[in-house]
């Protein structure tokens, strides 16, 4: 090597350093990855006695790792679940929250946790709030540096929602049903996951990612139409809805649209 020569910065695997793109306006691919994406079901009991090959989550994990990220910060860390007695100490913590829910009169429809035992695949996804450091921020405690730090955070959770919806799609393109558990933002939840896991103080637990065979055969929930959320060069009025529509959808719809067959909601 010359003086003048110089070895790359970062070394890049081949397959990584090259990028493959259809020609534009072909659809094979659109139309491959939506019946992924019409296919990820989720479910709430799954087949007990299945067990999920090693390779299967390294496979997961990678499509996750792909996500796009603000600042190409890549904030998450994965924790795949195994020992069946620390699913069960898991499951129990949301089985006691399922429990307070009620108790609160919340009148949310919560699902029964009580699959998070026997969920065959089990990863917990957790990331570092101190990542938001990455994105721009002041860190002088004035009123402006807490505004950017907000939508910093929600830069942080955006980047790792995209990570683990990436995580889901790959399940299932592998043939899974999926489940996403979100109900763990309190710090009573941080405080109960960590010591179990072992993670530090400064981490947080954002989701839990379930996936295996169903137990029964799944089924598809609603979604809305394309032409109730799709706004051509700017935001439609006629899709708005008022308080008092809000409220009357979440009365009277919401606990249709979370639980039931789509084939069966009028």
């Amino acid at each position: 090597m010359t003086e003048t020569e110089t070895t790359p910065a970062v070394d890049l695997d081949a397959a990584e350093a090259e990028v493959d793109l259809p020609e534009i306006g072909d659809t094979s691919r659109y139309d491959a990855l939506m019946q992924v994406i019409r296919n990820r079901v989720t479910v709430r009991k799954f087949d007990p006695d299945y067990v999920v090959p090693e390779e299967h989550y390294e496979m997961i994990i990678e499509a996750a790792r792909h996500g796009p990220s603000g600042a190409n910060a890549q904030p998450w860390q994965f924790i795949a679940i195994r020992d069946a007695e620390l699913k069960q100490k898991i499951a129990d913590y949301f089985v006691a929250e399922q429990r307070f829910r009620a108790k609160a009169k919340m009148k949310f429809p919560t699902p029964d946790y009580r699959g998070l035992a026997t969920a065959p695949g089990f990863i917990v996804v957790c990331s570092d709030m101190r990542w938001t450091n990455a994105f721009p921020v002041l860190n002088d405690g004035s009123d402006l540096d807490r505004m950017y730090h907000e939508n910093a955070e929600r830069i942080l959770l955006q980047s790792v929602a995209a990570a683990t919806m990436s995580a889901h799609l790959a399940a299932a393109a592998l043939g899974y049903n999926v489940w996403w558990v979100t109900a763990i933002g309190q710090e009573e939840a941080q405080e109960a996951m960590r010591p179990l896991l072992g993670i530090p103080d400064e981490i947080s637990v954002l989701d839990i990612m379930l996936f295996g065979p169903a137990a029964s055969k799944p089924y598809k929930r609603w979604r809305r139409p394309q032409e109730e959320i799709l706004h051509w060069d700017g935001y439609n009025p006629k899709h708005f809805m008022t308080d008092d529509e809000l409220a009357e959808w979440i009365k009277t719809r919401r606990h249709r649209v979370m639980y039931k067959d789509a084939s069966k909601i009028d």
